[in-house]
């Protein structure tokens, strides 16, 4: 294969940055992973950027053709400037011209978890399918949506807050100030403050969570609960349920409106309760209309961790190449 075929992946979060040099197959040559130096500003990150990148490269014969990064924040719909990212505390940061003049490669920007979309899409759970919706239920929740072989970007490029369905009028608030979000719901801290506030009121039924989060610095988690949960405590399993019935709600909304052939299911909390996913797949078959759940799958991401750097990689190959890379 030629050195035309590889693009790096990056994956920029509030506390990590992951980098991968990719082949047109989405196979990971290569790959690293550094801290977010998110409290030194703006500079700081786009340096430690370049110099991963840098360091990336070396001993490696592979000149990428371009570089895609995933931001877990808004992007203008140009793809040229960050908007707003809350985890990094930046506001219309221009990435990619910055990262274009001191890398000297064209540079791809989008969102993350319309990377990680395009990872699925292309290499994973969704390949060879032009009907799909990504939900990806983490610290927070978000998505993205093909529909008719395209990916929805919205006419302020912002399609894909899933996770800012609301669910319930009345339910608790969301970060975003709205109340009873999806995300507000079932989202990874969402989870985590459902718990804490179980065990503030009734501390003898806490008890497995409590003694599990001080094996994990004293604070409860999501992942506390789901290891709780794995090994059968009550009040644990009646949170997970409760997400569970959340989550149902959300994809019941999102099978009915969009009609996909696949609804992709990924994320931390994904990964620490994998049974959500045929949980999910049962409820969304009752409680959806059957013109649009009959041929439905349910399925596990695919790609993992690694569906960020991967999907920002592709999107880079194709920005540059000009065509669509699954042509």
């Amino acid at each position: 294969m030629t050195t035309e075929h590889f693009a790096i992946g990056v994956d920029l979060g509030g506390t990590k940055i992951e980098l991968a040099l990719v082949n047109r197959l989405g196979q990971i040559l290569k790959k690293l992973k550094v801290a977010t130096p998110a409290k030194e500003g703006v500079t700081a990150v786009i340096r430690e950027i370049i110099s991963a990148t840098q360091a990336l490269l070396q001993g490696t014969e592979a000149h990428p053709l371009g570089l895609g990064i995933g931001v877990a924040g808004q992007i203008d719909p140009a793809g040229e400037t960050v908007r707003f990212a809350p985890n990094l505390g930046w506001h219309d940061v221009p990435l990619q011209a910055e990262l274009q003049q001191q890398l000297e490669l064209p540079v791809a920007l989008l969102n993350d978890v319309r990377a990680a979309t395009w990872g699925e899409w292309l290499f994973g759970a969704g390949k060879d399918c032009a009907d799909l919706v990504c939900l990806f239920i983490g610290t927070g929740i978000g998505g993205s949506v093909v529909s008719g072989g395209r990916m929805l970007c919205g006419h302020s490029n912002s399609a894909g807050e899933l996770g800012h369905l609301t669910i319930d009028l009345h339910g608790p608030l969301c970060t975003c100030g709205n109340h009873g979000c999806l995300e507000a719901l079932a989202g990874g801290w969402a989870i985590a403050r459902r718990a804490a506030q179980a065990v503030a009121a009734d501390p003898r039924a806490g008890k497995e969570l409590i003694r599990r989060a001080a094996g994990q610095g004293g604070n409860i988690t999501a992942a506390t609960v789901a290891s709780a949960e794995l090994a059968g405590d009550p009040l644990a399993s009646q949170i997970v349920t409760e997400v569970a019935e959340a989550l149902i709600a959300g994809a019941v909304g999102l099978v009915n409106a969009f009609n996909p052939e696949r609804l992709i299911l990924g994320g931390g909390v994904i990964e620490g309760l994998p049974e959500l996913v045929p949980r999910i797949a049962q409820g969304v078959k009752q409680r959806s209309l059957k013109v649009a759940s009959t041929k439905l799958q349910v399925l596990h991401a695919e790609q993992h961790n690694d569906a960020g750097v991967i999907g920002a990689a592709a999107f880079a190959l194709q920005s540059v190449i000009g065509n669509e890379v699954h042509s």
